[in-house]
């Protein structure tokens, strides 16, 4: 016959295993969950990476060879700076833009300057250059996406 005493241990030893497993599977169905948003937010910050080194290497600025020096091919604007030190191409552009009688979109600009609006691939690398000539300072982009002379 079996000892009662020893029946009532094993059977408290067997509740607390028992609450102790719970305790653990929880405790384990938690870091399963945290490491799985770990993961994504891993993925998450690749991506973003990626897409951040891919625009810092659109924005560097274009540079061209002369006299066998690299130069950024379109320069700041500075007090002093002249049109004639931008390519002919970024002149046409921004004598289009002055000329109008007002801000003027990119399709209008390359009208101005014979560029075959209706077909996109031959807009875009005009936007392109617009927008190149906003962010060194010669033209400005308003909220709308046209384009004016700076004030």
């Amino acid at each position: 016959m079996l000892d009662p005493e020893l029946v009532e241990r094993i059977t408290a030893r067997r509740a607390e295993l028992d609450e102790l497993e719970e305790q653990l599977a929880k405790q384990l169905a938690e870091v399963r969950a945290e490491r799985d948003e770990l993961a994504v937010a891993e993925r998450v910050l690749d991506r973003m990476s990626e897409q951040l080194a891919d625009e810092r290497a659109s924005a560097v600025p274009a540079l061209g060879q002369v006299g066998g020096r690299a130069m950024m091919l379109i320069p700041h604007r500075t007090p002093d700076a002249e049109e004639g030190v931008l390519p002919s191409d970024y002149q046409r552009i921004l004598a289009a833009v002055r000329q109008a009688s007002g801000p003027v979109m990119a399709r209008e600009v390359g009208e101005m300057v014979g560029v075959d609006v209706s077909v996109r691939s031959k807009l875009e690398p005009l936007r392109s250059k617009l927008v190149r000539l906003v962010d060194r300072g010669w033209l400005r982009k308003l909220p709308d996406s046209r384009f004016t002379t700076r004030l």
